[in-house]
């Protein structure tokens, strides 16, 4: 086993902007696994200001665990729990050595061609580029419609949507919001009570992740059902995830492979969110292709998974992203037999 590893970046084809600032770029790190003839690639794409793993060492400890391996430590050696994104690399490029083709992860219908449904995702910017994207999205065919808010006045976020709701009602198109943890603990009922109006599905993390007595009674109240994003980065075991859980008891939880670390992780939330009645769905964290390919075939092959649209989107806003069979067509992620991966680094 040969372990070594590529930096990239990826730029934006427009600023990705949110409630916690603005991202023109992205650094990648793509691990590459080599046995033989046989290589396969896993994405380590720690998210700056978020990720556990986003330290200035991270680097440095890429090439420590890739010379562990090279040394001949097995994988389950690697204490990785600090470094959620390298796990799931780690666990991606191991899953690629499986079959022939690296970039088939999973017995999946995914990578056959049955295509997943996804929202579509609307960037903070101004109130009418922001409805206009959404129209557009409408128009492309997409049945759900995530916008992120928290960043503009919010009597222009709720004008906003108000406008979109005036042209698409909740029977045909349906409304996410992700604030980011934008809103303060003291007026987010306030502000949920006014978002309702306009039959939103659900809200993600509507304020700032560690205030479980305040989000608990978000998510008893009801208002709109509360996603929890942010709030899952950093746990690790069983424990910890029963008794947030039980703590908060949302009505939904998003699973994002980089920021949990991988999909053993996510499969853990998913069993213990199916004893407690809690939804999910999957969602990049603006991974380039290789991420998301490695998620999409993840809940695919997920016996649990729901037709809901997953979050699987983001691997169109980047101008040089790595070329993949990958295309969004009506609101949903394909995978092209036809097309062939072009991997400039191996």
């Amino acid at each position: 086993m040969i372990a070594s590893y590529y930096k990239h970046e990826l730029h934006f084809k427009k600023p990705a902007r949110t409630s916690r600032g603005e991202m023109v770029s992205h650094t990648i790190y793509y691990i590459q696994l080599q046995r033989g003839a046989r290589k396969a690639w896993g994405e380590a794409a720690p998210l700056k200001g978020l990720s556990i793993d986003d330290v200035p060492e991270f680097e440095t400890k890429l090439k420590f665990y890739c010379d562990l391996l090279n040394e001949g430590l097995p994988f389950d050696a690697l204490a990785l729990d600090e470094f959620p994104s390298l796990q799931f690399a780690f666990e991606t490029a191991q899953l690629g050595l499986k079959f022939d083709d690296p970039f088939k992860l999973f017995e999946n219908p995914f990578y056959q061609g049955q295509p997943v449904s996804i929202n579509g995702l609307v960037w903070m910017n101004t109130k009418n580029e922001m409805l206009e994207e959404a129209f557009t999205k409408a128009e492309e065919g997409f049945t759900c419609i995530k916008f992120k808010v928290g960043a503009l006045d919010f009597d222009e976020e709720c004008r906003m949507l108000e406008s979109f709701r005036k042209r698409y009602h909740s029977f045909k198109i349906d409304i996410r919001l992700d604030a980011n943890g934008a809103f303060a603990p003291t007026d987010a009922r306030e502000k949920l009570r006014e978002l309702s109006r306009f039959e939103i599905h659900s809200i993600e993390q509507p304020i700032k992740q560690g205030q479980e007595e305040w989000m608990e009674a978000l998510c008893k109240e009801r208002i709109i059902d509360i996603a929890l994003d942010e709030e899952l980065i950093g746990i690790n075991s069983n424990d910890q995830r029963i008794r947030l859980l039980n703590s908060i008891r949302p009505q939904y939880i998003i699973l994002k492979p980089t920021l949990i670390g991988g999909f053993n992780n996510a499969d853990e939330w998913i069993r213990i969110a199916q004893q407690k009645d809690v939804g999910w769905w999957a969602t990049s964290a603006l991974e380039s292709n290789i991420g998301l390919n490695a998620i999409a075939q993840w809940f695919a092959a997920n016996p649990y998974k729901s037709n809901i649209p997953q979050g699987l989107g983001t691997g169109s806003l980047y101008l040089n992203n790595i070329e993949s069979p990958l295309y969004i067509k009506n609101g949903e992620l394909f995978y092209s037999k036809q097309k062939n991966w072009r991997i400039p680094f191996s």
